[in-house]
């Protein structure tokens, strides 16, 4: 049987190297940060490479770590930034929309939003190209500004507006083919 370590413990002898500590906070952690990293992924397997790539910094950096905010979001913003640079590496650049199409955006009834299951917005998002859902998740789902995803992904602020215009108008439009489907309306 295994021996019961606090986080703190574990960060402690991480920053020491210990193998086994970064076993036990890998596997502390893994399930919660695969999910991140499915949200910036095309598909698991690129989840999981992100994921591995990413606790290898964590791994690397945990000597940075100070104890500032909690460590879970500390880990979580290594995946995020990994996930991006995953992306970079891997894929070809966004897709740019006009930016006259930012602020153009029909609106939703509130009770499509209510009805949807987090799986189902979470599956929504993940069909959005990849472009669009790097923006909209770091912006939507992790709350950096425009200014801070245009200097991590290397585009323009007005490219990260546009891009999240974009991902918000394809997600509004697939909602309400959705409330249409369940309340039987044709559309």
């Amino acid at each position: 049987m295994e021996p019961k370590f606090t986080i703190q413990q574990l960060i402690e002898r991480c920053k020491a190297g210990e193998r086994k500590a970064q076993e036990l906070l890998y596997k502390q952690f893994a399930a919660k940060m695969l999910a991140v990293c499915m949200r910036y992924a095309t598909d698991k397997m690129e989840a999981e490479d992100m994921l591995q790539n990413g606790f290898i910094r964590v791994f690397q950096k945990a000597a940075d770590y100070r104890g500032d905010g909690s460590f879970e979001g500390w880990v979580r913003r290594i995946m995020v930034h990994s996930s991006i640079e995953y992306y970079r590496k891997h894929h070809k650049m966004l897709q740019v929309v006009n930016t006259d199409e930012v602020g153009n955006e029909p609106s939703v009834n509130p009770l499509a939003t209510s009805n949807l299951d987090a799986q189902v917005l979470l599956g929504l998002i993940q069909q959005l190209a990849p472009g669009y859902r790097m923006v909209f998740n770091l912006y939507a789902l992790e709350g950096y500004s425009h200014k801070e995803i245009a200097e991590m992904m290397g585009i323009s602020e007005g490219a990260s507006k546009s891009q999240l215009s974009r991902a918000r108008t394809i997600l509004k439009e697939q909602i309400a083919k959705m409330e249409g489907k369940s309340y039987g309306y044709a559309g």
